[in-house]
C-alpha cells in the first residue's frame, strides 16, 4: 500500500485529506493489513469442534389466525384507547 492507494480511497469516500493525514492513514492501513496478514495465516485445520453445530431457526410458515402465539388479540387491543371489531383505531395522518 503506499500514497497513491490512500489517495484514490480519500477520492472515493469524497474526503479532502492533507499530507499529514494521508500519512497517518496509510500508517494505520498498513497495521491494519499487517494484523490481518497474522489472522490469515493462522492453520485452522488441527481445530476439533466439541458440539454440534445446527440451524436453531424455526421454519418460516405464515401464522394462521387463532393460532397461540403467545399473545391474543384482544390483549393486543387491550393495550390502544380505542379499537373496534379487532382493529386499533388511531388519529388519521395526512
Amino acid at each position: 500500500m503506499n500514497i497513491k492507494d490512500v489517495e484514490a480511497l480519500a477520492e472515493t469516500a469524497k474526503l479532502e485529506l492533507t499530507g499529514e493525514e494521508k500519512e497517518k492513514l496509510l500508517s494505520d492501513m498498513e497495521g491494519i493489513l499487517k494484523y490481518l496478514k497474522q489472522i490469515e495465516e493462522v492453520e485452522l485445520l488441527d481445530i476439533k469442534v466439541e458440539h454440534a453445530i445446527y440451524n436453531a431457526w424455526r421454519e418460516d410458515l405464515p401464522a394462521q389466525a387463532g393460532e397461540d402465539q403467545g399473545f391474543s388479540l384482544d390483549l393486543i387491543t387491550a393495550q390502544f384507547p380505542d379499537s373496534k371489531d379487532g382493529f386499533v383505531k388511531v388519529k388519521k395522518i395526512l
